[in-house]
């Protein structure tokens, strides 16, 4: 397989085999950088879960301390004052109009808040938006009253972590600009979120492995002992 000049360099300043500690982890992951554009930087967490049983399919949110270094897109979905308040906390689009927009493939957002009285519309648009991880969930705080929060937090950094059908959840934690020290509190605050939502029922390691990676790098594992 043909290998780039870039690839090769970066190819021989790591050990794939090996499991990092987590500052040093994040130091190759920008050090390790050869493109111009600000890379976003990601975890692949591999759980001990088994997403088929309600209790295990894990999915919580958690406001990342520096954020994502990532604009937000915010649709709400909501009536009457609540509009208002949407507007004023900052969301991009507002209005039950968009429901047609969403029926039609619209898709230019990030994330969508809605009043609970707006699910039973969205609930027909479960096929369309439930395959882009667009379908809000009181779960993930999402479907709520508090349109005012839900809007800020989400500008604010907060993000939604989800296992896949697979055992694996894929998160940003920043972007490559960011400092050191911000990608570690932001990785940790992710860690300590996915502890403290351990269902009971799982037996054995629940955390598994987690690699870090920038857009065009390559995954490096960390030590899971690293992180607390």
């Amino acid at each position: 397989m043909f290998e780039s000049k870039n690839m090769k360099n970066i190819n021989s300043k790591i050990d794939r085999t090996k499991e990092y500690a987590l500052n040093d982890a994040v130091k190759l992951v920008k050090n390790m950088k050869y493109v111009k554009f600000d890379e976003t930087v990601d975890l692949a967490i591999n759980m001990g879960v088994d997403p088929r049983h309600a209790d295990q399919n894990i999915r919580v949110s958690t406001t990342l301390p520096h954020g994502t270094g990532k604009e937000v897109k915010v649709l709400v979905l909501a009536q009457g004052p609540k509009e208002k308040e949407a507007k004023d906390a900052g969301a991009d689009f507002v209005g039950k109009e968009f429901l047609e927009k969403l029926k039609n493939g619209w898709d230019d957002i990030d994330t969508i808040v809605a009043t609970p009285d707006m699910m039973s519309e969205l609930g027909k648009l479960g096929k369309i938006l439930g395959p882009k991880g667009l379908m809000p969930n009181p779960k993930s705080g999402t479907v709520t009253m508090d349109i005012d929060k839900a809007v800020k937090e989400l500008k604010a950094g907060k993000i939604e972590l989800r296992v896949e059908k697979n055992g694996i959840i894929h998160t940003r934690c920043g972007k490559s600009s960011f400092d050191d020290k911000a990608l570690v509190e932001n990785i940790r605050s992710i860690y300590n979120t996915l502890v403290k939502a351990r269902p009971a029922s799982v037996k054995g390691v629940y955390l598994k492995k987690i690699s870090v990676s920038s857009t065009m790098g390559p995954g490096i594992k960390i030590d899971l002992g690293s992180i607390n």
